[in-house]
């Protein structure tokens, strides 16, 4: 077992329920008194575990026999999201489970590394012209376009991280890669200026289109789009070296930052432990990715490798876009910091992850006879 792999992942779960605690004491619903986020998530995380032994036991070759099962069920569950799906805050993302709200999108990041790492697998050494990549882009691009339609910029945008990590992984030209990346970075950034300045249609709503842009000046609309950014700013510079204590911050605890356990968790934990706390923080996330990507350098064949390099993707992903985010240098995307925000959901789906790079870690070794 990659114990070391386990114990951050125990650390980062353990410093997020402390801190989900402090975030939700004075916003948590009337009867769930002051620690009900927190009784919810520690339900997310009794079945993640649950889910995590799962993968971790179960042989991992065995999930290119149900490849294709796990892509139509992924389909369509983001279908049924759309057709059934709960709404909140102006997006369509939940299904409405008894009382729990299932988030589909979240699993869809797991079934989508899968079904990419089998179906990357078999194309192993062709993957040299443009036109090799199109049936993996294909592949990935149908359900990203069902999230967007949801509508979830910042899952889409994970997708497209997953599928670059994977696709250098599995043998594709970095020039290449680099040359769609930027190419397509370029693409969207020139389609939303035509928005902005002529009118051209996009598909977007306004407010994905301000989240997307606000972050270069905040304070151009500072009661608006721009307010979660700017006290979010805040909370960080408050904090300091040590912090103002767990259950002090002002901006937490006074409710002037927004989605406080979970888009903005970081921010919490900054203002709350300061310094120290957000380098440890971040220290044990440095931890957990460098052990996924040596499980990735040395698993026994070309599926468990890109399985970890999708997984390690995925997180690195988050993590970045989610400190950027609070810290004001990235576009908001909402989406959460891999166990340490707010969300059974995601947390479920993060341990399943997990189980399966202890899987590929477990099962290295080739047997010959």
């Amino acid at each position: 077992m990659d114990y070391a792999l386990i114990l951050a992942a125990m650390a980062i779960i353990a410093l997020g329920l402390v801190t989900i605690a402090s975030a939700t004491q004075v916003t948590s619903a009337p009867g769930e008194g002051s620690f009900g986020f927190v009784y919810k998530q520690l339900l997310g995380i009794a079945l993640g575990t649950a889910v995590f032994s799962f993968f971790l036991l179960w042989r991992y070759e065995e999930l290119t026999r149900y490849a294709r099962v796990l892509y139509g069920a992924n389909l369509g569950t983001l279908l049924a999201v759309l057709l059934i799906g709960h709404s909140a805050g102006g997006a369509q993302r939940w299904v409405q489970i008894g009382p729990f709200l299932f988030q589909p999108s979240e699993f869809a990041k797991l079934a989508v590394i899968i079904g990419l790492a089998v179906f990357l697998s078999q194309r192993e050494g062709r993957l040299d012209r443009f036109q090799d990549l199109l049936p993996a882009l294909a592949y990935v691009g149908v359900p990203t376009l069902l999230i967007l339609a949801q509508p979830d910029l910042g899952t889409a945008l994970v997708f497209v991280a997953i599928t670059v990590g994977m696709l250098y992984v599995a043998g594709a030209r970095p020039l290449l890669l680099a040359t769609l990346t930027l190419g397509g970075l370029g693409s969207m950034v020139t389609w939303i200026w035509a928005h902005l300045n002529h009118g051209l249609w996009i598909p977007l709503k306004d407010y994905q289109l301000d989240r997307l842009t606000i972050f270069l000046d905040p304070w151009s609309d500072w009661q608006g789009a721009g307010y979660h950014m700017i006290q979010s700013q805040i909370a960080i510079g408050a904090g300091g070296l040590w912090g103002r204590g767990l259950f002090n911050g002002s901006q937490n605890q006074l409710h002037f930052l927004p989605e406080q356990h979970t888009d903005f968790i970081f921010s919490v934990l900054a203002e709350e432990l300061g310094l120290i706390g957000v380098v440890f923080l971040l220290g044990i996330f440095f931890i957990l990715i460098y052990r996924g990507l040596r499980i990735a350098a040395q698993a026994k064949d070309l599926f468990g490798t890109l399985l970890a390099a999708g997984i390690v993707s995925m997180l690195t992903f988050h993590v970045l876009t989610n400190v950027g985010m609070t810290a004001g240098i990235m576009p908001v995307t909402g989406l959460p910091l891999p166990l340490f925000s707010y969300g059974p959901s995601s947390m479920i789906t993060n341990l399943a992850a997990l189980g399966l790079l202890c899987n590929v870690w477990l099962r290295r070794q080739m047997i010959v006879f």
